[in-house]
């Protein structure tokens, strides 16, 4: 069911303005590479399996691959703002659907709460060290919020542009950092890195948890296809785009770090010092000057993180409210862009309660906002892009498509994330860092949230019929 003409003039989104690099941008901007680079990878190192983090990153490459050959030729069948939300309601029903799509725009508001906590905390703590300007971390996320606001209101074209000049020069520093270490190190790398021996040694569970955590930025392919140009074409080129650039950046420098501090001392290093373990590297080979700059760079990076995880937010309540499940007001757009601003207002004001909150509470931005929420809608995403794997060749099968492309190889990915989730839940504390019952009790929320969509769907069914039907198929062409 689609929309009807009086809904058709202000409820679409600016369409055919961005392309397969604009798209590409802004999913590999929410992956935050030099953040994860920085703050994620040496835990991996310290926590997990040690010098076999570089071949976990392989495996997960090949599960998303996996998943992506399905993904790419469903998303234009079911042209969404709500990606996730959509397939699934299209393959398992639309009481899944509505259930997956609060389990979602949970997850993403609170990675954005929690990236907008790491963006403060780093900003007041470079502005103390390097110009003795003391700032509060919450006087910095409330500054961040009114850039996020005004930019809400504009094309993503702009937004897409200011993130891909910032990807560009922390995934430069990267590879310069990489490129010195093979240079330093003979030209080569040390082939246990991607043995089974050290992929599968103990800790490869907690391994897995940060690898997957790094490709949470997948599903923003199809969450922008309603805004991209020749969908058919672009949303393919993206989606393949973000896995190999994911891939290849992730590998490559997970090996190279393992070089730098010797396959088998680099558990024991990166655990001395995680947070640091990056930076003394970085300084080691290119200077203290690059290890500044690596600094500054982690701010936008998590800048550029919160900006396309705030827009993957809005999206998802803008397709929830076109849909009828939210209030209809958050499904206007603006009437020069396109953009649905309406749906990014009420996520400014969940920001500005949690950010006030936290700082009233007196509670740390990262080890405290960032820790207790950064799990959780990690959790939430995994278990999506899990069920999705499941859900392609459902859709499939129900059309009579009998490939290995759509119905057996994303179900093979869809197992291996569903691995990676378990692993996660097992081992919560390791990827919040926090051993509070409270922070590592909150993946309920996931269910508290699963189960209030699908009531929400069934009580729709039975009182409000028409807008049931639209649940997860409103579309836009």
């Amino acid at each position: 069911m689609g929309l009807n003409k009086e809904d058709r003039a202000d409820r679409h989104l600016s369409r055919g303005t961005l392309g397969a690099a604009d798209i590409t941008f802004m999913v590999v901007a929410v992956a935050a590479p030099v953040a994860v680079v920085v703050a994620t990878m040496p835990l991996a190192f310290a926590l997990g399996n040690g010098p076999g983090v570089a071949g976990t990153y392989v495996l997960v490459a090949v599960a998303m691959t996996l998943l992506a050959l399905g993904y790419v030729k469903l998303v234009p069948r079911i042209p969404n703002a709500g990606a996730f939300y959509a397939i699934i309601a299209a393959s398992f029903g639309r009481v899944w659907g509505l259930a997956a799509a609060y389990v979602a725009l949970l997850s993403y508001m609170c990675l954005c709460a929690a990236t907008l906590g790491a963006l403060a905390f780093f900003t007041s703590d470079l502005l103390a060290r390097s110009a003795g300007i003391t700032v509060s971390w919450a006087v910095c996320a409330m500054l961040a919020l009114v850039v996020l606001t005004a930019l809400s209101f504009y094309r993503l074209t702009l937004t897409a542009s200011i993130l891909g000049v910032a990807l560009a020069a922390e995934v430069l520093l990267i590879l310069v950092l990489d490129i010195s270490i093979l240079v330093q190190n003979g030209g080569s790398l040390p082939i246990v890195a991607v043995s089974p021996g050290a992929v599968f040694a103990p800790g490869f569970g907690i391994a897995t948890i940060y690898a997957f955590n790094s490709c949470i930025g997948f599903e923003g392919t199809a969450i922008y296809q309603e805004e991209a140009r020749d969908r058919e074409r672009t949303i393919p080129r993206a989606t393949y785009a973000f896995i190999v650039v994911v891939a290849v950046f992730y590998v490559f420098t997970a090996w190279c770090l393992t070089a730098a501090a010797g396959a088998a001392s680099v558990k024991e290093v990166a655990g001395r010092d995680p947070g640091h373990f990056v930076f003394s590297v970085a300084r080691d080979h290119l200077g203290q000057t690059a290890e500044t700059i690596l600094a500054c760079l982690v701010i936008t990076s998590a800048f550029a993180a919160v900006l396309g995880i705030f827009n993957n937010s809005a999206r998802y309540l803008f397709a929830l409210s076109r849909d009828r499940v939210l209030p209809q007001r958050f499904a206007q757009v603006h009437p020069k862009y396109g953009s649905p601003f309406a749906a990014g207002l009420p996520i400014v004001i969940v920001m500005v309660i949690v950010v006030l909150g936290f700082w009233l509470a007196g509670l740390d931005p990262l080890l405290s906002l960032a820790t207790a929420l950064t799990g959780i809608g990690s959790v939430g995403l995994m278990a999506l892009l899990a069920l999705t794997g499941f859900a392609i060749p459902v859709f499939f099968r129900n059309q009579k498509s009998q490939k290995l492309s759509t119905t057996f190889l994303p179900a093979i990915g869809g197992i291996m994330i569903t691995f990676a989730t378990v692993f996660s839940v097992l081992n919560y504390s390791a990827l919040t860092g926090s051993t509070s019952p409270l922070i590592n009790s909150l993946p309920l929320l996931l269910v508290v949230a699963g189960l209030v969509g699908a009531g929400q769907a069934l009580w729709l069914k039975a009182k409000r019929p028409n807008d049931y039907d639209r649940i997860g198929n409103t579309v836009m062409v």
